[in-house]
């Protein structure tokens, strides 16, 4: 892989505990021995005031915050997500790894919570403003396999309390799994799915190869 001028956005999406930020870490070093300059950022979140959001969407408080507000939130950060870090590191060629974007909206709040999908789509147009991710890598794997990694990781860490997605029911994330997949079958030239049920490895490995074929595709614009 050679470095490129023109910047590369690629979205990681997939349920708690498919192994996104371990993808990442990969993608991250791989890009990085080639010469790339790498910016590694997530969603909701990614700036200082996107993460301020992030906790209000995650937080477990005494008020409801409405499936409509949640996307509406979602949104709101992903517009000073974009605006601030995303476009900038693109125009400076540099490539934007994001552990999820809009697709996870279109899985948690469209296809899990019921969201019509024409209101996000809505929204999408309006703050995506004509930038899409020139790839996403879909890591799949059931959900039950998915909430146990999950849960071992917050054990691991240390970390007592849950947010308001990871009380969710196991029903809520077949939803959320199911939607993901439809996209992918939807959107096949972005969309890559890897099986996350393998080892890290294995994952990474394929994770690195999809995208060594998409500097490939760029390289013949």
């Amino acid at each position: 892989m050679s470095a490129r001028a023109r910047g590369r956005f690629i979205t990681l999406e997939g349920i708690e505990g498919a192994g996104k930020s371990t993808v990442t870490a990969a993608l991250t070093r791989e890009l990085t021995t080639a010469g790339i300059v790498v910016r590694s950022t997530r969603e909701p979140g990614g700036t200082p005031l996107a993460e301020k959001i992030r906790r209000v969407v995650l937080a477990r408080g005494e008020e409801r915050v409405s499936p409509e507000t949640e996307t509406l939130l979602m949104f709101a950060a992903r517009a000073i997500h974009l605006d601030n870090l995303v476009r900038p590191a693109l125009a400076r060629g540099e490539w934007v790894l994001c552990d999820r974007f809009t697709d996870a909206t279109r899985a948690y709040q469209g296809a899990g919570r019921g969201i019509d999908a024409q209101f996000i789509e809505s929204l999408a147009g309006a703050v995506h403003r004509g930038l899409e991710p020139d790839l996403t890598l879909l890591l799949d794997l059931p959900v039950e396999m998915g909430l146990e990694r999950a849960r071992q990781r917050r054990l691991a860490a240390g970390e007592a309390v849950v947010d308001r997605f990871e009380t969710e029911t196991h029903q809520f994330f077949e939803r959320v799994r199911a939607g993901y997949l439809e996209i992918a079958r939807r959107e096949p030239q972005r969309c890559r799915v890897l099986d996350a049920t393998r080892s890290p490895a294995e994952v990474c490995a394929v994770a690195i190869d999809v995208m060594r074929g998409l500097e490939f595709r760029g390289s013949e614009t």
